[in-house]
């Protein structure tokens, strides 16, 4: 049976904000009138008490795998660290490599393309666009679990960020499932104000300045709730925002005595690199003297200790666009170690407001019968306006926009970006990092602590576990816990394309030994990259314009992550059996091939 988590939350003050910065619970003061006592004829599973579990989805934005305590970080993340005590931590977990891709994929257990999100709103592919599959938002080709999880007498909530439609096309989170829902339809924002976090190039005042070849002006970013637009409180921080609506919305329900799904879906530590001030402090030395080489060093020996990587596992060959630290001046160096610190302070903020949920989980009673997951959607951010993915049109934006000062590096006047190199660092061995294939953009963190009303099956507490697993993979995790039969191909009425994502409760219960068996895989496209994993090996294929070769690669995805070892010339049988299954994938979609020069981050802010 799984320990009780109170007596490790009642020693963990430090996870609360009690003694803390006083921007935490600002946000509470927002919270909308209770729901009205409702209780549906039947709901999909019950524990003892005759109440189906709780769900706690936490989502951060654009981490790395070395990011959390639990992964050996650095980073002061005790709330992360309690959960993984009573969790499992999942080392070989893949998302996407971009946001809204991870978020199509986790809300549904279907394949991106299979359902709009071949690519995403400000990355798209000029010749994919207006192709099936290519919409760029969520479609109605699958049902999300939120649907489902409603349809059986959930109440279902969303706060934070939601990047699947809404704007340009698709539809807003009080549209697909959600009862209540707080934040932004975009892909990110300013944390202190509801100022854009990049050049809004849709919007016609943008255009009109473009044509006129003047920069775009700042445009401010909207806020909904539940579909209605409204006015975002400035000098509230997004993780106290985002947390403090989301509690008054599980409020609501433990009053009402209904089971809920809690989607907080963090803006930390997406650009613009901004936190809570004094959380810097702690960080700032520590990454002046590593820098970024000796940050990749150290993050890789902490992932080992942790148990993450392999013993064995050696740094790969300099990554061809990345500077040495060395090369930049005292003053750039301070700069930068003032920027990456401010990241971690993100970071450390995120898990203190964890910490909240947990307080209230834990005060209210509800902790033992909560299903809590938490996992990042992607690699760390690699943008740099400034640096060899930046481009004019960017660069020239943001130093009109906002502040240069390196006094002001975490305010809401500025806008800095951790960058190629400090992205590169924060996954240790692990190579790449967003919007790229390689496992330093996709393999992230998951941790999932199962509810302890499931009973006596869960005994794998405290483990690490190496065992292949996709985000497609927790949608149908979660609708077992809850219960909840996934229809399949039809729902009210429409035709909807099957998951293929698998649930993880048997693994969980010590039931069975993987969650994916030795002939089942799945496959993967994106910007013209691609990869397909079977068992313990993943075949990869990256285009030029991304600095791959173009050619298809074979790699042991347990003993080799950092993808350094090509096993084709050892194995051709094996990588001909991979690539022709990502062939037939390839046409049953009709993923449209894209040029070898394209790259997507260059096109940012155009």
């Amino acid at each position: 049976m799984l320990p009780k988590l109170n007596f490790l939350l009642q020693n963990s003050q430090e996870l609360n904000m009690k003694k803390s910065l006083t921007y935490t619970g600002l946000a509470s003061a927002c919270v909308v009138a209770l729901l009205s006592v409702s209780t549906p004829a039947t709901l999909a599973a019950a524990d003892e008490a005759g109440k189906p579990p709780n769900i706690v989805l936490l989502v951060g934005d654009d981490m790395g795998l070395g990011d959390i305590g639990p992964f050996g970080s650095e980073i002061h993340t005790p709330s992360l660290n309690m959960m993984a005590r009573h969790g499992v931590r999942f080392s070989n977990f893949h998302a996407s490599p971009v946001c809204s891709i991870t978020r199509s994929q986790l809300l549904t257990g279907n394949n991106n393309i299979e359902i709009g999100l071949a690519s995403f709103d400000y990355a798209v592919y000029p010749e994919a666009k207006g192709k099936p599959g290519y919409e760029g938002y969520l479609t109605e080709k699958a049902v999300t679990i939120q649907e489902l999880l409603r349809d059986a007498g959930y109440d279902t909530y969303q706060t934070g960020k939601w990047h699947l439609g809404g704007q340009h096309g698709g539809r807003g989170p009080h549209e697909m499932g959600f009862t209540h829902s707080y934040g932004i339809l975009a892909g990110g924002s300013n944390h202190w104000n509801s100022g854009d976090m990049l050049p809004n190039m849709a919007h016609p005042d943008s255009q009109k300045a473009a044509k006129a070849g003047q920069i775009p002006p700042m445009i401010d970013m909207p806020y909904f709730e539940d579909g209605k637009p409204v006015e975002r409180p400035l000098g509230i921080y997004s993780d106290d925002l985002y947390t403090g609506k989301m509690l008054g919305f599980m409020e609501q329900s433990r009053r009402a005595g209904k089971p809920f799904f809690a989607y907080l879906a963090f803006t930390t530590a997406h650009l613009p690199i901004q936190a809570p001030g004094g959380l810097a402090e702690r960080y700032y030395e520590q990454y002046l003297e590593l820098g970024w080489d000796g940050l990749k060093a150290q993050r890789m020996q902490q992932l080992i200790d942790a148990g993450i990587l392999p013993k064995d596992s050696k740094l790969p060959a300099k990554n061809p666009i990345t500077r040495p630290w060395d090369s930049l001046s005292d003053d750039d160096k301070k700069l930068q170690a003032r920027i990456f610190a401010t990241y971690a302070a993100m970071i450390e903020s995120q898990d203190r407001h964890i910490g909240r949920v947990m307080d209230w989980l834990r005060e209210t009673g509800e902790l033992d019968n909560t299903l809590i997951v938490y996992m990042t959607d992607n690699g760390p951010e690699g943008t740099d306006a400034f640096g060899e993915l930046g481009n004019p049109a960017l660069s020239g934006w943001m130093e009109k926009h906002f502040s240069q000062d390196i006094a002001d590096v975490g305010h809401g006047n500025s806008n800095w970006q951790i960058g190629i190199e400090w992205a590169n660092a924060t996954t240790g061995s692990l190579q790449w990092w967003k919007w790229f294939i390689d496992e330093g953009g996709i393999r992230v963190p998951l941790i999932v602590v199962p509810p302890r009303s499931h009973g006596e099956k869960f005994n794998r507490q405290g483990e690490v576990s190496n065992t292949f697993v996709s985000v497609k993979d927790l949608p149908m995790t979660i609708l077992q816990y809850a219960g909840v039969e996934h229809p399949m191909t039809r729902y009210k009425g429409r035709d909807i394309i099957p998951p293929t994502g698998k649930s993880m409760v048997d693994y969980l219960d010590g039931e069975a030994e993987t969650v994916y068996g030795p002939k089942d895989w799945t496959a993967f496209e994106l910007f013209g990259n691609a990869y397909v994993v079977r068992g313990d090996y993943k075949a990869i294929k990256v285009r030029t314009g991304m600095w791959g070769d173009g050619k298809w690669h074979l790699y042991h995805l347990r003993n080799d992550p950092s993808e350094s070892n090509p096993l084709e010339a050892d194995m051709p049988g094996e990588l001909a059996e991979l690539v022709e299954i990502y062939e037939a994938y390839a046409q049953k979609w009709q993923i449209q091939d894209v040029r070898e020069d394209w790259n997507p981050q260059k096109e940012l802010g155009h």
